[in-house]
């Protein structure tokens, strides 16, 4: 059952509509590096085209109705859109859930330290990477500084042409006989994956000393106090110049640190791929591709029967956690809060809603490499080109930690993508015993909803730059469209 390349089939309308979902989807990915700024630019797009703040909703004090349009804004982080459909809510809703967050670098909360005439940033790694892949790299810092008199400082440095960039170092081939002895996992050590971010001192203005005939021991002390003191300021002066430079731009001080959020992610644009620009470059597409193809459809949408949902959250490469991740109760607690607005009291509506949903678990699957041929069981392995993956089942070994999904619920997804003429294949995640991996669809799956996972093949996943098929985007988009439309509740 091999499937046929996308590619091949495309008119030059395919083709033009292919090039600017390509366009659109790079600019997110630059202007959303991390779960804060992907949340904003999400909110954005959504207000745009109509979509009001929970918050607003409930002001006016409104009944909500078929076409009404609302976004639900998680701390920032995670976000819901719901466009209502014309069947009550207790019937179900057709989700889009993918997660915002990608593998990268956290500044630690006393982070800030020099040595030998450096200063570096100390960091703690998020989610899953190889560590050796981070270093030499042009690195940037996004993220928010919050202060004790309650003002929140954007920070995005390394972005713009005339930004400076910073570095993990790594030691010179020449003197790397140990490390290349090393197993890869031990090459680099977490705690070696500091930033170097600045090496020029502050340079102290010298005071002229006067006369002093009867020497050190005349002096009072108060001078000496004065003079410890002056000496201790000229300690660490490369610090020093950064924490003078961060208080200039940013009027921000060392301790504003402890309540600080920022990342270390790749520096750079997204860039076309291939001599025949069939491919995008870029940093966490794992899961921003999904993020924005969702975001592009929910958009999209005009008069639906069922009510549609994009839902974009958190924490999902560290397992799912936290006020942010998909364990939390935002999700519940967001469709409660529509069920009454819409007028629905009834105690158990909310338990039919989500037990008669259905939900594509918007996320990647690990393309075929045939650089890398040994990890993968290739009649069930997804290839660039070749479409959206429907991925039935994930997690390792036999299965462990994975959400199974129906084989009726896949049929009718066949039925549907058939029907609209989507390109699509099926995936595991590699070979058995190999490896594996997981996805917010178990999570879901536990309100007795319908789930799969549907995303599309990329490779070099969880690398600072990670590569996809502008083909397979083109198809995945088009598939969550009509999934939204068209998707039908079977209980």
């Amino acid at each position: 059952m091999e499937r046929k390349n996308a590619w091949k089939a495309y008119t030059e309308d395919d083709l033009k509509k292919l090039e600017a979902l390509s366009d659109g989807y790079k600019d997110y990915l630059f202007h959303g590096k991390t779960e804060r700024e992907g949340t904003n630019y999400i909110i954005r797009e959504a207000e745009k085209a109509g979509y009001l703040s929970l918050e607003e909703v409930i002001r006016k004090g409104e009944k909500l109705k078929a076409g009404d349009k609302i976004y639900v804004n998680n701390m920032g982080k995670s976000v819901a859109l719901f466009h209502m459909g014309e069947e009550p809510l207790e019937k179900g809703i057709n989700i889009l859930g993918a997660h915002l967050d990608s593998p990268r670098l956290d500044v630690k909360q006393n982070p800030l330290y020099e040595k030998s005439d450096l200063a570096y940033l100390d960091t703690h790694y998020y989610g899953g990477i190889k560590k050796y892949q981070w270093v030499t790299l042009p690195l940037a810092i996004h993220g928010v500084v919050a202060k004790t008199d309650g003002t929140v400082v954007d920070v995005v440095i390394g972005e713009d042409e005339t930004d400076p960039v910073f570095c993990v170092t790594d030691i010179l081939i020449h003197l790397a006989q140990d490390q290349m002895a090393k197993t890869a996992a031990k090459a680099v050590e977490g705690e070696a994956l500091d930033l170097l971010i600045a090496s020029r001192p502050l340079v102290f203005p010298e005071k002229a000393e006067s006369a002093d005939p009867e020497g050190e021991t005349g002096k009072s002390e108060t001078d000496k106090n004065e003079k410890d003191k002056s000496e201790n300021d000229k300690k660490d002066p490369v610090k020093k110049q950064v924490l003078a430079l961060l208080k200039e731009k940013y009027d921000i001080t060392e301790e504003d640190f402890i309540s600080a959020e920022l990342e270390i992610v790749p520096a750079g644009k997204p860039r076309d791929m291939g001599l025949d620009r069939s491919m995008v470059l870029a940093y966490g597409q794992d899961d921003k591709v999904c993020a924005y193809t969702s975001l592009v459809a929910q958009l999209r949408q005009d008069q639906l029967k069922r009510t549609a949902c994009t839902l974009l959250v958190d924490k999902e490469e560290i397992g799912s956690v936290g006020a942010t991740g998909m364990h939390s109760r935002f999700f519940e607690n967001a469709v409660a809060e529509l069920l009454y607005l819409a007028g629905d009291e009834n105690p158990l509506a909310l338990r039919r809603c989500l037990a008669n949903s259905c939900m594509l678990s918007s996320d990647v699957n690990a393309g075929y490499d045939p650089l890398y041929a040994s990890c993968f069981e290739e009649k069930n392995a997804s290839f660039l080109g070749r479409g959206v993956v429907f991925t039935k089942f994930t997690g390792a070994r036999g299965k462990s930690g994975s959400n199974d999904a129906n084989a009726e619920y896949i049929a009718r997804l066949r039925g549907i993508m058939e029907k609209n003429g989507v390109q699509y294949q099926t995936a595991e995640l590699g070979k058995v015993d190999v490896g594996g991996g997981g996805t917010i669809a178990y999570i879901l799956s536990q309100y007795g909803m319908e789930v799969i996972d549907c995303g599309v093949a990329v490779l070099n996943m969880h690398a600072p730059w990670e590569v996809t098929s502008k083909a397979d985007i083109y198809e995945m988009e088009k598939s969550y469209e009509v999934f939204l439309q068209e998707m039908t509740g079977a209980k």
